[in-house]
Formats: structure tokens, C-alpha cells, sequence
């Protein structure tokens, strides 16, 4: 895991301070080892920040210039089927005298044998690179199959530039820095900025499972797709696992050499363990697999109904791992929340982002490798809108058009404390005050979809049904929604999150929360194979009787027993509802008065306090849609 930044551009006189400058800004993604690269004639400098992972010699260094000498690259990430290539180079005599074992070298042995696109293609594991092609003075970037490394470019004054953190870009001086409101609108509304963009104009990143090619006068060329997850879905319907015993034969060979190749490390090595299906999981084939004893990192809240280490404290126990558990404050979660700006490095609104920091660095006190369970939900059906919204769009297509949105209009105006007192009269059981809101919200939503695309994006957008937050004419951005009959409705939802909301929010989250401390999260459930088996497993397997992730439930029963997991989905959440009406309000009432939302002339301040004081009267739960603003308010004081 590491760092990498590039300039390309004619003026190459002030190019390597500037470089190095920008990975120095970086240094928390690679302390081991820096270096840097420059051709003046041609106009490009490669810089680098190395996190020492595989091969921790010397023979690891970048930038690195391949044995021919065209290629130089920089490269962040890891290739977990690094000695596969290097097999097929030795038996097809085009591997280079090896100089070490890093996956690194591997890599770039393969593009100059193979060539980028098929080099990527073979590549299994999580990437960005920046290669530059001496023979044809040329740059190209690439980044892996779903997104887990960043990548940012775009042209900085007369120069092209890249990086994998926005804020080595601030520092050139030409940097414009100005906001994209289309991009704001997406925070604001989702939480992220899509995955193939950024919060400043003229700064993208490439999307994932793309690269891009950038000629010597710096004019980057359009993305070319090296791998499509909507294609691997495709595929996988049209030829699905019928027999469940196969099935889970075949994942559980999957995931279990999955885990495997990602406890490859010359470091140290652990899990993250939440006590959930999917961290379970994990470890639990990381047991199985592991020479050594596992060692597993949980934190835990001391408020009632967001503590989960109990559960993990239980499954480590089960399974016999080294367990290391933090009990964390409310007070320790408070004061990261100066620093998330810095972390995160543009605007995200994903509360979870306090308790994945905490746990990534009391991790990093032990290990510099850590696996997770992430990806498991949006592959394998976990979240509560994967059964939820084809159920209601289903509903709604046995109403006529005309009469649905006649009646979803009646109920959206009912006034929300009706609902409520329905609901307890119903239930036998109170309800808070804002549970009105959350029906009317459902009911607006159904009323303004015209289908489950339009539903899916309803819900998760954390204004709709109220005025845009925005000031000016800045509507929210659709998200990838496959119309296409060849799958089902479960798993079009699901292909939405795995192609928007995973690497928007989930792998940003993520990368940044690890990457901070200098510790390398990895990822088992997006190796390709384990991506390929999910898309061939029917969703019968995955969503059934109210229940998700059905497959990885059972299998996860021949590891431990399903009292131990099988309970309702908690996330990794903290009471953010709670905080931002006390402990917070201070705080948020500084960055939401009218003067702090009117500065950057981009927030409607109208809009944006009527939600607030709805929030603090208990009215509402605009919890979410609040930390959004506060996050972008945070990140603009900061920047």
C-alpha cells in the first residue's frame, strides 16, 4: 500500500520539488520509503511513498523502472496472484532476471511482456498506478476492478496532474479549487461524491476498472474499461449455480482461497471483527487458513444499542483467535471530529467513518495488514433496501398509475403525528416523534417514482421530498440502474450499490480510515472470483424470507454456531441523532447558522435551518441529511 503523484507538462523546471511535495503530503500512505523519478525532456516527474508490505528489501523500491527500461511506474496497492504471473512469465520465458519478490516488480514484468490492458486484465487485487511509456512518451493510469484505491487527475494550469489524494493536487500552485455543485449535490444528498469524480470542477478520478492514457501534451484520453462488474453480473445470470450444495461448495473454495492469498504479508497480519456475518466469516476462513493464530481487533460503545463487541468478543472467542477489543467513549469519538476534513480530504458524510478510524488505528498498534468483511452485503444481498424495494415496487405495479399516485399523494399529507399514533394503536408500541416523517417520506418517495430505478434513487437521496439544499438549479444526478430484464429485481439493486455506492462510500471509507494510520485494509469478498461466483448465485440463495445473505449464513454455521451472528443488522453506527441534539449542538449550530451556510455562496441557508430546527424539536430525524452539510461545512473550514 502506498502513495503515488505525478506531474506531466512542458515547464519541468520546478516539476520534482513539486512532486515531492505532493507525496510528502501523502507520507501517512507510505512511511517506509520515498522516491522519485524525472525525464526534463520529456516533461514528466513520477513520485512515490511506499507502505513496505511484500518484499520490505530495497528490490521494492518506486518508482520502478522495468527490465527493458520502457517502462517506469508507480503503483499503489497489492496483486494477491503476484507469483501466478510471475509462473506464466518463467514458463513462457518472457519473465526478466527478478530482482526481489514484491508484487510490485511482478506487476510491471507483466505489463512489459503483456502490454497494460492485458497485464490488468490478469492482475488480481486492489490497485492505481501511474506507468509511463518511454517509447511512445505517453502516461498511463489505471485503477482496480472496483474501486478500493484512489485516483485523481486533471489538468492544473499548463500541467497534467495526478494523485492519490486530492490534497497533494492543492498544493501545486495553478491549483483552481473550485467547487463542483453537481458533485456537492451528490454529497449532500448520498453522503460521497461518485467514484468517478471529485468535489473540484476539472478533477476526476478514473473510474474503476479503468485506464486511461494521457499523451505528452498532458490531454487525457477518454477511460477504457479493463473489467465491468455489470458484465460479470450479466454473465453470472445467464449462467447460474441451481443446486444449493454446489453453490456453497464452491464458495466456500472461493472465499477460503480468497482469504488465503490475502493473508500473504512480510508484516504483520489480523482482522477487523465486528461479530457481523461477513467479518465473521472472514475470520473465520482466516483460522482455518492461517499458519499462525488469528488476530482480530473490535472496538466497542458504551451506549445501549450501538455496542457490538460483545458479539465479536463471542466469535473470537468461538473460533480461538488472538482477540484485542477497545471500549471507546463518546468523548474519543467527539474529538475525531475535527480532524475528519483532513482525513477524508474532501467532503463524506458517512457517520461510520469515527468508529472504522478508531478500530483501523488501535489495529495498526499490532498488525500493518488488516482484512475486513466489507463488500459482503452489496455482492450477496444485505442491506434492508435489496428486500424492500422490489417488494414495494411490486406492490405499486398492481395499482393503476393514475390511482397510486393519487393515493400516495392523500397519505404524503397527512400530518406525520397521525401516522405515528397509527402506528403505536397498530403496534401496542410508542414510537418516536419523527416516525411520522420517516412514513411520509416512503410515501413521497413511492408517489415521484415511476419505476424501481426511480425508487432507488429516492431513497437514497437524504433530501428528497424536501427543497434542494443547494442554492441555483442543481439536481441530483441519477446513479447506474440496470434496465434490463435479463435480472431480477434484487439484483439490480444490488448491482446499483456495487457500482455506485460501494466505491463511493463504503471503499472510501475505507481506504481513508486505513490509509491514515498506515495500515493496509484488504478485502476478500472483491477478489474477481469470489465477485464472479456471487454473480452466478441464484438470489434465492442470497435473499429469502425476509432474510439476506442467506448463503454466507450457512456457510458461516460450519464455524460457528448461528446464535452467535444471526440477529438483526446494526452496522457500524454511533447515535449521530443523539450527538448532533447534544454533545454537538454547539458545534453544529456554528457551522449551520445562517452566516456560516451563506459563505460559500453555494447552500440554500433557508432550507437547511428548517431542517435543523425540525431535527432539534424531535419533529424529524434529519440526523443524516444534517451530517452531510456539516461535513462539507467542516471540510470547506478546513481547505
Amino acid at each position: 500500500m502506498c502513495g503515488i503523484a505525478g506531474l506531466l507538462g512542458a515547464s519541468a523546471v520546478a516539476r520534482p520539488a513539486r512532486v515531492a511535495a505532493m507525496t510528502a503530503s501523502i507520507h501517512h500512505r507510505g512511511p517506509d520509503d520515498s522516491g522519485a523519478w524525472s525525464d526534463s525532456a520529456a516533461g514528466i516527474t513520477l513520485g512515490h511513498r511506499r507502505l513496505a508490505i511484500i518484499d520490505l528489501s530495497p528490490a521494492g523500491h518506486q518508482p520502478m523502472v522495468s527490465d527493458n527500461g520502457r517502462w517506469v511506474m508507480v503503483y499503489n496497492g497489492e496483486i494477491y496472484n503476484h507469483r501466478d504471473l510471475r509462473a506464466a512469465l518463467d514458463d513462457t520465458g518472457q519473465a526478466p532476471p527478478w530482482r526481489g519478490h514484491s508484487d510490485s516488480e511482478s506487476l510491471l514484468a507483466a505489463v512489459a511482456a503483456w502490454g497494460v490492458d492485458k497485464a490488468l486484465a490478469r492482475a488480481a487485487g486492489m490497485f492505481a498506478l501511474g506507468i509511463w511509456d518511454r517509447e511512445k512518451r505517453e502516461l498511463i493510469l489505471a485503477r482496480d476492478r472496483f474501486g478500493e484505491k484512489p485516483l485523481y487527475y486533471g489538468r492544473v494550469g499548463t500541467d497534467f496532474a495526478f494523485a492519490s489524494e486530492l490534497k497533494a493536487l492543492r498544493l501545486l500552485p495553478d491549483f483552481a479549487g473550485e467547487i463542483d455543485p453537481a458533485a456537492l449535490r451528490a454529497m449532500l444528498g448520498r453522503g460521497y461524491v461518485p467514484a468517478d469524480d471529485s468535489i473540484y470542477r476539472g478533477i476526476a478520478q478514473v473510474p474503476p476498472g479503468c485506464w486511461l492514457t494521457v499523451p505528452s501534451d498532458g490531454t487525457a484520453g477518454a477511460p477504457q474499461a479493463f473489467y465491468d462488474y455489470a458484465d460479470v453480473v450479466a454473465e453470472g445470470a445467464a449462467n447460474p449455480i441451481s443446486d444449493e450444495k454446489e453453490a456453497l461448495s464452491q464458495l466456500r473454495q472461493t472465499m477460503g482461497g480468497a482469504v488465503e492469498r490475502q493473508l500473504a504479508a512480510d508484516v504483520p497480519v489480523g482482522t477487523l471483527l465486528s461479530g457481523g456475518i461477513d467479518s465473521s466469516l472472514v475470520t473465520a476462513l482466516a483460522v482455518e487458513r492461517s499458519r499462525t493464530q488469528v488476530r482480530t481487533f473490535s472496538i466497542g460503545f458504551d451506549e445501549a444499542g450501538f455496542d457490538e463487541a460483545p458479539h465479536a468478543r463471542a466469535v473470537a472467542a468461538h473460533l480461538g483467535t488472538a482477540h484485542h477489543e477497545l471500549y471507546v467513549t463518546a468523548a474519543d469519538a467527539l474529538a475525531l471530529i475535527p480532524s475528519l476534513p483532513t482525513i477524508w480530504d474532501e467532503p463524506f458524510g458517512d457517520a461510520s467513518q469515527i468508529p472504522t478510524f478508531l478500530v483501523s488505528r488501535y489495529a495498526r498498534e499490532h498488525v500493518t495488514v488488516a482484512l475486513s468483511g466489507d463488500a459482503g452485503d452489496e455482492l450477496f444481498g444485505g442491506y434492508h433496501r435489496h428486500r424492500a424495494l422490489p417488494a414495494l415496487e411490486r406492490r405499486l405495479r398492481q395499482v393503476p398509475a393514475r390511482l397510486r399516485r393519487t393515493a400516495l399523494s392523500a397519505g404524503a399529507a397527512v400530518p406525520p403525528g397521525w401516522w405515528t399514533a397509527l402506528a403505536e394503536w397498530r403496534s401496542g408500541t410508542a414510537r418516536p416523534a419523527f416516525f411520522g416523517h420517516k412514513i411520509r417520506r416512503v410515501l413521497a418517495t413511492a408517489r415521484d417514482a415511476e419505476d424501481l430505478g426511480g425508487l432507488y434513487h429516492g431513497f437514497l437521496d437524504d433530501w428528497h421530498g424536501h427543497p434542494a439544499p443547494l442554492a441555483g438549479d442543481v439536481t441530483l444526478g441519477s446513479t447506474p440502474f440496470a434496465d434490463t430484464a435479463a435480472l431480477d429485481a434484487t439484483s439490480r439493486v444490488m448491482l446499483a450499490d456495487a457500482l455506485s455506492y460501494l466505491p463511493g462510500d463504503i471503499l472510501t471509507k475505507v481506504d481513508r480510515a486505513a490509509m491514515a494510520v498506515s495500515l493496509e485494509g484488504r478485502i476478500p469478498f472483491l477478489d474477481p472470483q469470489v465477485a464472479a461466483l456471487a454473480a452466478r448465485i441464484p438470489t434465492r440463495m442470497k435473499v429469502a424470507n425476509g432474510q439476506g445473505k442467506v448463503i454466507l449464513r450457512r456457510l458461516l454455521s460450519e464455524y460457528a454456531p448461528p446464535a452467535l451472528f444471526d440477529r438483526p443488522k446494526a452496522g457500524f453506527a454511533i447515535p449521530l441523532g443523539a450527538w448532533l441534539s447534544g454533545p454537538l449542538r454547539e458545534w453544529s449550530e456554528s457551522l449551520l447558522e445562517p452566516s456560516a451556510l451563506a459563505a460559500s455562496g453555494l447552500l440554500d441557508h433557508a432550507t437547511i435551518r428548517a431542517r435543523w430546527t425540525a431535527h432539534c424539536a424531535g419533529r424529524e430525524d434529519a440526523s443524516q441529511a444534517l451530517w452531510n452539510v456539516l461535513m462539507f461545512q467542516a471540510w470547506r473550514q478546513v481547505g
